[in-house]
């Protein structure tokens, strides 16, 4: 699955990215645009920043609107200077990154090669149309790009975990069957199979799996699919709830221990500084009780316990404490389903992932 935006919907866009594999960054050319969305506070840094903390590796910038600045080769290659850098600080590797100049209005570039407004993006024999050099690919097109990532790995050998994005009723499939939509976040699924509902426990069947609205056998890892599942009380299905493999139940917990990477925000975090828990689709009132470790940020060593707080882009050891309980794992087990976002006041505070889930119910 791929992500792309531009508009700040941060909630949604958190969402979104939990389930993306790639992700396409769109920035716009024009002096002045560029640097506010640059600059702290501005949504391209957040942008960033949230999608590779939901585990987004690979990345394609498109620098847009390369009409309105002339098809300037100066301005695109200063635009990708600076996005270099802040990108490898991020933590994407140079490797995974690649940027490509586009014209969302005259189409530029976006599908066929481009024509002469961009005649020094075209490939020369010392610079071969396959060649990267800085991530930039001379003559490639924004289609070209996309498809050139990479297919990701699929932990299809692991417990089946889908956490439910959407509910809606089923329609011709028989009376009390209910609808299910989410991404199969690990192991696999065939119809007819029961499975377990977790919080509430309720054991359930697969009467229909449907991907892109066609009925089909068997589902795995990775696959958006539409479940059509009965046995189910109605009154204890709700959006964040996980469907998992009977015999190896996901945990359910209040109280988890977490390793988090505090973003470049002006106030510090305190014991019991109130977050909105974001995680898979769903958005959890809590607060976080207790600092245990400040850990370095580069090499993750200890570097005090039991610290008074912890400020802007330092990392460390939490406890965090929700107002109801939700269904994840460890992040060393199934990484889809430990990784989470916590905001304040509509602002991004800090990723983290799932080290410890204490008392699991």
């Amino acid at each position: 699955m791929m992500i792309s935006f531009d508009l700040d919907f941060i909630p949604n866009m958190i969402n979104g990215a939990a389930q993306a594999d790639v992700a396409i960054l769109v920035v716009d050319a024009r002096r002045g645009e560029f640097e506010t969305g640059f600059e702290f506070g501005g949504q391209t840094r957040e942008h960033a920043l949230l999608v590779r903390s939901l585990g987004v590796a690979q990345l394609i910038c498109a620098v847009n609107k390369m009409d309105a600045i002339n098809w300037s080769q100066e301005r695109f290659e200063e635009i990708v200077k600076k996005l270099a850098a802040f990108l490898k600080s991020s933590g994407y590797k140079d490797s995974d990154v690649t940027y490509v100049p586009v014209s969302g209005w005259t189409g530029e570039n976006l599908i066929l090669p481009n024509n002469p407004p961009l005649s020094w993006y075209s490939p020369t024999e010392e610079n071969a149309s396959n060649t990267i050099s800085n991530g930039i690919i001379p003559g490639a097109t924004l289609i070209d790009l996309i498809d050139r990532f990479r297919p990701p790995e699929r932990p299809t050998s692991k417990p089946f975990r889908l956490c439910v994005g959407d509910i809606f009723r089923a329609t011709g499939v028989g009376a009390a069957t209910v609808s299910i939509a989410g991404r199969i976040d690990c192991g696999g699924i065939e119809v007819n199979e029961r499975v377990l509902l977790r919080p509430s426990n309720d054991s359930v069947t697969i009467k229909g799996i449907l991907i892109e609205n066609t009925n089909v056998p068997s589902a795995f890892a990775g696959d958006n699919v539409v479940l059509n599942i009965q046995g189910v009380d109605p009154a204890h299905l709700f959006v964040g709830n996980v469907i998992c493999d009977i015999d190896y139940p996901i945990p359910c917990a209040t109280v988890l221990q977490a390793r988090i990477i505090i973003f470049n925000v002006s106030t510090p975090v305190l014991p019991g500084t109130p977050i909105v828990f974001h995680f898979k689709s769903i958005q959890q009132q809590g607060k976080i009780s207790r600092l245990i470790e400040e850990l370095d940020r580069v090499t993750g060593e200890l570097k005090r316990r039991n610290p008074r707080l912890l400020t802007k882009n330092s990392s460390g050891v939490v406890e965090i404490v929700l107002q109801r309980q939700i269904c994840c794992e460890l992040y060393s087990d199934v990484k889809e389903l430990g990784r989470f976002m916590l905001r304040q006041s509509g602002s991004t505070l800090a990723a983290g992932i799932i080290t410890e889930i204490i008392k699991p119910l």
